[in-house]
């Protein structure tokens, strides 16, 4: 079911206030992804290109993750047609707002969690509240389990956009690394997530899915003899078991460059 209009409200002084303390240190980043994606809908698969733009940044009361993806591919079925697509995850690190550990074991320390997610073609939206372990694996920069509520707060069909669900959860595991092998620089990191099933405004059933999107990449900027840290080029490998809730999966390499600003 749809939020009303005290919800969010709510939501939106929550997200506002996670993100009130200012950014002390930063990143941000495009990728240019190409490969051939499949539309679930149709069964049919294009080439096609995807832009990104992320940043990532800490303040002194936690973190914030975003990125907007600008989808556009060879086919003319009214799926990834120019399409915006972007997700924003503000947390409140339990550690730093006391100001000392708050986890236990390999965790290091809990936070939690607002998000929302948008898609400018399929006009969805959604909240995810939740909160987050954080890992001190050794030979990571950070691993951190997320778990949260979907919360669908989409316009649906009368509107004309994809049909509005009902809420539901999701887990989502995501990590950086990197090393140093034969005087280069590599960097594996991504995500992998778990939605729950949850039933649309017709009452079909939207499947559960898992999507992976693991990423390796190289320093292209320091092979070449220039600045390291800036160029990188290597393959995001993405799989989608039953790719937006259809009975349809997806398992495709892509070519990707990363430009660090």
């Amino acid at each position: 079911m749809n939020l009303t209009a005290r919800s969010l409200r709510g939501l939106s002084t929550v997200l506002l206030l996670l993100a009130a303390p200012a950014a002390a240190a930063g990143q941000a980043e495009f990728q240019l992804q190409l490969g051939k994606l499949v539309n679930p809908f149709a069964d049919t698969r294009h080439g096609t290109t995807v832009v990104t733009f992320q940043h990532a940044a800490q303040w002194s009361w936690g973190d914030h993750f975003m990125f907007f993806d600008y989808t556009a591919d060879g086919g003319n079925d009214g799926f990834n047609e120019k399409d915006l697509y972007g997700e924003w995850y503000p947390s409140l690190s339990l550690g730093k707002i006391s100001g000392g550990r708050a986890g236990f074991g390999p965790i290091r320390d809990f936070a939690l969690l607002g998000g929302v997610n948008y898609g400018s073609q399929a006009k969805v939206l959604k909240y995810t509240p939740g909160f987050r372990a954080s890992w001190g694996i050794p030979g990571f920069i950070f691993l951190n389990t997320d778990f949260a509520r979907i919360v669908d707060a989409s316009s649906g069909v009368d509107n004309g956009g994809a049909p509005a669900t009902d809420d539901g959860w999701m887990f989502d595991v995501n990590w950086l690394a990197t090393w140093e092998m034969m005087g280069q620089t590599f960097t594996f990191t991504g995500h992998a997530e778990y939605i729950s099933a949850v039933t649309n405004e017709f009452g079909d059933e939207v499947r559960a899915w898992i999507l992976a999107q693991p990423q390796l990449t190289v320093d292209v900027g320091r092979i070449l003899g220039g600045e390291g840290g800036r160029l990188m080029s290597g393959i995001e490998y993405q799989y989608w078991h039953n790719k937006l809730g259809t009975d349809v999966s997806e398992s495709v390499v892509q070519f990707l460059v990363v430009w660090r600003l």
